[in-house]
């Protein structure tokens, strides 16, 4: 079983190491970097190359929002999961907006944190319940109307954002639809495109804004 590399980013000696070893306890999981500020981050992310960014916002001599968009040159790849004790819509939107994939508390629960680190692993967007409606309330500003959207995304890009909003991965999604994974990527990189946005966690915030993420009927 291919595990999941993390590296974990904070400030704090006791937060981060209570973090690597809750972390290292999943037999899913594997800790290969520890850094204490953004650009301690950029420098081990560079060398270590992990599948997931666990990553602090508040941090002395390089903040997270600073951190985020240096670690995506270095590789698109890389899934950043912020974990901040912060939950203001403005700081949680921005960093979506560069390029985090989820946005958790520091006071959320063991198992609610370490399925976020495997949701946002697989591609997922990962929202702490109480910061996503904040989000997707400033995410209205930006967002174009349902009307628009309606005219301008296929049937099945509609009901590809449908389960992107429901937390389905791009296997699930082509199982669901009885397509190829590669034609839900397309997919995909078309409602990105056509909704202005950058990533799946914008484009689900979008849908649940607009009360997509129900089943349809």
């Amino acid at each position: 079983m291919n595990k999941i590399r993390i590296l974990v980013v904070d400030d704090q000696n006791v937060v981060r190491e209570g973090m690597v070893a809750i972390l290292s306890l999943q037999p899913d999981m594997e800790v290969v970097g520890e850094a204490e500020n953004g650009l301690q981050a950029v420098q081990i992310a560079r060398k270590t190359k992990p599948d997931v960014i666990l990553l602090d916002m508040v941090m002395p001599y390089q903040d997270g929002l600073a951190t985020i968009p240096k670690l995506k040159e270095i590789s698109s790849n890389f899934r950043i999961l912020v974990l901040s004790s912060f939950a203001e819509s403005n700081r949680v939107y921005q960093a979506i907006k560069i390029g985090a994939l989820g946005y958790m508390l520091k006071d959320t629960p063991r198992v609610e944190l370490l399925q976020a680190v495997r949701d946002v692993a697989n591609g997922q967007a990962s929202l702490h319940p109480s910061v996503a409606m904040k989000v997707i309330q400033d995410f209205n500003n930006s967002a174009t109307n349902e009307n628009s959207i309606n005219e301008h995304l296929t049937r099945r890009e509609m009901e590809t954002l449908r389960l992107i909003a429901r937390g389905l991965s791009n296997q699930e999604i082509a199982m669901t639809l009885v397509v190829h994974e590669r034609t839900i990527a397309k997919y995909v990189s078309s409602v990105l495109n056509k909704l202005h946005v950058t990533n799946r966690t914008q484009a689900a915030l979008y849908a649940i804004r607009e009360g997509m993420a129900a089943p349809a009927n």
